[in-house]
């Protein structure tokens, strides 16, 4: 990579081992061995384009089937569920908005940048990664620290990783040591006395705390560019191409340049514990390159952004900040909807990936999910943010609250206890509809997987994960709700808010 696209010099100091490298790392300082080679394992991480064949083929098969076994008359549910099976079409249709848009962008990105993989930008990239500093924790931010000396350096001629941890946590010694391991990571550590002024707590306590330290270093110019990160959630060498891609081209655009950019979170079959949470997880890549890339490739992230692979102008987060209040459980959705106001149509999408890991348990999922919806749930009722936002919000969170009621498994066991199984609805214009949403989810989790199998030390995608994700949906569907369902209680019993950080798998 780079002008010379060498190894790393970073590798030169450490064994290639599997005891000191991750398994995807230890592959990649195989692979790579000369100019050609990393030519060759760029070509393949980035030949990736989603595909619309599997939404295609399901909606033909759903509505075709679906008009086959449908009465004439509606029963008892007809109503509710012409209501409940239609409401998500308008988060249907974002997706495959966001489809159409990756798909362009990826075409011209590589028209635009066709013999120039050499790119480096010449701007600060400040990598921001808070860590509860537990000891389940660290091997995983170890991972995480390694993945981002390996490929930013090759790409960003002025890097920095600061390491941001509370002051006593357990594993403090260890991550000071990590962080003496090389001269471009900085630890960072938050006092036991400090307080944001208004009280705001938890991670983004730790976000607010550096973003103060960098202004008061005058690392806040338009020239540097943050990027948050996961304690658990790595990079590879698409993910540093796409960000120099991206950042060489804000410094060219003038008055109409991006300030904040998202790239796909991809989760490799290596990293997970739980093969069950790991197929249920094909869900967030696919929601990726479909609806978030449709808001926030389009300029303006009313859908939010995740905590990890958000890249920012230093300049534009300092007006923005994280002290968003004590009750705050989703910053980051908390800081797209400000940025969206203050910045209507700065957003932009790269095609990078990260390399995370799924939850280690079905009760770590249960509990993540869980925690977003209470957070999410919250910003809709908050009156500081841009109602037309929390319209949107609103209807998102909506369509996550009452995903149990709607669940096929559920809709026909309450029609077998009212003695009426029968699922028409009042009117048959809204079968192309209801076929259109399941195609959708279909299509979310068939593509997350091929994602997710695609960047994975063994890149085949085996023929019973195919067919276990696509059969799993029901039961991923109560995965999902039933937490997005509870979090919303919580909020609105005013439960005390609780920050709960899942165990992080190695």
């Amino acid at each position: 990579m780079g002008g010379s696209e060498a190894v790393p010099s970073e590798w030169d100091a450490r064994p290639a081992s599997r005891e000191a490298l991750s398994t995807e790392q230890f592959r990649v300082a195989q692979t790579w061995s000369g100019p050609r080679q990393a030519r060759e394992l760029l070509r393949k991480l980035t030949r990736w384009r989603p595909t619309y064949r599997p939404l295609i083929f399901s909606y033909l098969v759903i509505v075709i089937a679906t008009f086959w076994v449908t009465g004439p008359f509606a029963g008892v549910l007809g109503w509710p569920l012409t209501v409940l099976w239609t409401w998500p079409i308008f988060n249907t249709l974002t997706g495959i908005v966001g489809i159409r848009r990756t798909r362009r962008a990826l075409r011209e990105s590589k028209a635009r940048w066709a013999g120039r993989e050499a790119a480096i930008s010449d701007s600060l990239l400040v990598v921001v990664v808070p860590t509860i500093g537990r000891h389940d924790i660290y091997p995983a931010l170890e991972r995480s620290i390694r993945s981002y000396l390996a490929y930013l350096p090759e790409r960003f001629a002025r890097l920095r990783v600061d390491i941001v941890v509370d002051e006593g946590s357990e594993a403090a010694e260890r991550i000071a040591g990590l962080a003496d391991g090389s001269e471009l990571v900085r630890l960072v550590t938050v006092p036991r006395e400090y307080r944001t002024a208004n009280g705001t707590r938890f991670k983004a306590r730790a976000a607010h705390y550096a973003h103060e330290l960098r202004i008061r270093e005058h690392d806040d110019g338009d020239d540097v560019w943050v990027l948050h990160m996961d304690d658990d959630t790595g990079v590879g060498p698409d993910t540093a191409l796409a960000m120099a891609r991206f950042v060489a081209e804000q410094a060219q655009a003038g008055g109409d340049a991006k300030h904040l950019a998202q790239g796909i979170l991809t989760y490799p079959r290596e990293y997970a514990l739980n093969r069950l949470t790991w197929l249920a997880d094909s869900v967030r890549p696919a929601e990726d390159v479909g609806r978030f890339s449709a808001w926030t490739g389009s300029g303006t992230p009313r859908a939010g952004v995740h905590g990890e692979l958000l890249l920012v102008r230093a300049s534009v987060e300092a007006t923005i900040g994280w002290d968003f209040g004590p009750r705050t459980l989703v910053e980051d959705a908390q800081f797209a909807l400000i940025f969206s106001a203050r910045y209507e149509g700065r957003s932009g999408w790269f095609a990078g990936r990260s390399y995370g890991a799924s939850p280690a348990s079905v009760h770590d999922f249960f509990r993540q999910r869980e925690r977003w919806s209470w957070g999410l749930a919250g910003l809709v009722f908050n009156r500081s943010l841009q109602l037309r936002n929390r319209v949107l919000l609103g209807y998102s969170v909506l369509s996550w609250v009452v995903g149990p009621i709607q669940n096929v498994g559920v809709v026909l066991l309450v029609g077998v206890l009212l003695a009426d199984p029968r699922t028409s609805p009042v009117t048959l214009v809204v079968i192309p509809l209801w076929a259109l949403n399941m195609a959708y989810t279909i299509w979310m989790y068939w593509e997350g997987l091929r994602v997710n199998a695609g960047v994975s030390a063994d890149d085949r995608r085996r023929w019973w994960e195919a067919l276990a994700v696509v059969t799993l949906i029901p039961f991923f569907g109560l995965l999902e709700g039933v937490p997005g369902l509870r979090g919303f209680i919580k909020f609105a019993r005013r439960t005390e808010n609780k920050f709960l950080v899942i165990a992080k798998p190695s």
